[in-house]
């Protein structure tokens, strides 16, 4: 028990501040100073890409395409981060109430600390999607494959804050507060050099961890698409800022609205909280017109894949024209006479013409299925069986009926044309 209590006694009752910023490169004509600020920046970056990377490999994204889009996102984020910086903090390079008293030099000098979030996110937007445009994929699908990679590098980018000292919050007397050297610029005037400060770079940097296991596990069950989890991640994210950014007591543009007066910041992220908010519910109304894919249209690979062979018999069953058979319960029986009697005629060298004639008239237009009549049949059909000559009243019966009397007497329809006399007759093509 003695040394726990012991243990818990060595533990100090504050955050120290860091006696280490960085370290020089000798060079021939000089030396070259690495800020741990910025290597802070670097780590992050490092740490976000490799998360982004991950999850944009799984979504099935062209490989190294995270590559190509981060060396235009990079450079264009930490531009716009800078800009946002100057911009919400002007007295240090344009003077108080832009008075011309400040040091334009100190705007590009990033290694002293001074990077907005917002202006980071919004430029770094915009080259990320150009790098979407070289790559064929959409900006929506890669953001939100970025969202947990982003907040893992603002955690660690944050501790940047602590080596430099600065963007503390106020005097406070908690176990874990911030001690900053007394001769450092940032320290407050007027304070006593004991005073602890609320480590606000702590509070973030945990508060964006947590995000990172919280945005993992949402898109896991959720599977957020085309821009949505990156509004998730606005919204979780600008939600601590609000509080975060109230505690700090560092110069910053004030702004009123509404008749309240607070940091810009602390209105940027409400305004984008608000707007986070709308876009997601917006875009979770908007139903899903086209597949879930990273790739723009037209710029998807082949849907084939490499290695698929069809099987020969497929192939020959596609390259042959289908042949159309015979269904013997729909074939009309005339159909299958009128095939018979041009076998027939085929394996007579083609026929005569008297061969050929001996399908009956009738056929095109009685239906029958005896309808092809043998010679010896049209005979038997002839009155009394009798094939001599014919009597000249029934030639002029058959010349006004148009066809031949059959043994009842009636007109037979479809045969027309006279009978040679003393001759069998022989049925006649329609004409």
């Amino acid at each position: 028990m003695q040394s726990v209590l012991h243990a818990a006694a060595m533990i100090p009752a504050s955050i120290p501040s860091p006696n280490w910023s960085g370290f020089d490169i000798p060079l021939p004509w000089g030396s070259l100073r690495i800020h741990a600020y910025a290597l802070c920046i670097l780590a992050g970056i490092i740490a976000g890409l490799w998360l982004t990377s991950v999850r944009w490999a799984r979504r099935g994204a062209p490989e190294g395409s995270v590559w190509d889009i981060a060396i235009w996102a990079i450079p264009f984020g930490i531009i716009g981060g800078r800009l946002y910086h100057v911009f919400s903090s002007p007295d240090a390079y344009f003077g108080p109430g832009f008075d011309g008293t400040g040091d334009l030099s100190l705007i590009p000098q990033i290694q002293r600390g001074g990077l907005g979030i917002w202006g980071a996110v919004v430029l770094g937007a915009v080259g990320a999607w150009i790098g979407c445009r070289r790559a064929g994929v959409k900006l929506s699908a890669f953001m939100d494959a970025a969202a947990p990679g982003l907040l893992l590098a603002q955690a660690i980018g944050r501790w940047g804050n602590y080596f430099n000292q600065e963007l503390f919050g106020g005097p406070t007397t908690l176990p874990w507060g911030l001690q900053i050297d007394p001769n450092n610029p940032n320290f407050p005037a007027g304070m006593p050099t004991d005073t602890l400060f609320h480590p606000t770079f702590l509070y973030e940097s945990l508060w964006n961890l947590a995000g990172v296991l919280i945005l993992l596990a949402l898109d896991r069950k959720f599977s957020f698409r085309r821009g949505r989890l990156f509004c998730v991640y606005a919204m979780y994210y600008t939600l601590g800022r609000v509080w975060i950014e109230a505690m700090r007591i560092d110069d910053a543009e004030q702004i009123t609205l509404f008749g309240l007066t607070t940091r810009l910041n602390v209105w940027t992220s409400i305004i984008v909280f608000a707007g986070a908010l709308l876009a997601f519910i917006l875009l979770g109304l908007r139903k899903r017109s086209e597949p879930d894919t990273p790739f723009l249209p037209g710029r998807a690979p082949a849907d084939s894949k490499p290695g698929e062979t069809v099987p020969a018999e497929e192939k020959s069953a596609e390259s042959k024209p289908a042949e159309s058979k015979p269904d013997a319960d729909a074939t009309d029986p005339d159909d299958a006479d009128r095939a018979t009697v041009a076998e027939r005629a085929a394996s007579s060298d083609r026929g005569t013409a008297a061969d050929r004639a001996t399908v009956p008239a009738d056929a095109a237009t009685i239906r029958h299925s005896d309808a092809a009549v043998s010679d010896s049949e049209s005979r038997a059909n002839l009155r009394n069986n009798q094939s001599g000559p014919v009597r000249a009243s029934e030639d002029a019966d058959r010349d006004s009926t148009g066809g031949t009397a059959p043994a009842n007497g009636a007109p037979a329809a479809g045969v027309s044309g006279r009978q040679g006399t003393g001759t069998a007759p022989e049925a006649e093509g329609t004409k």
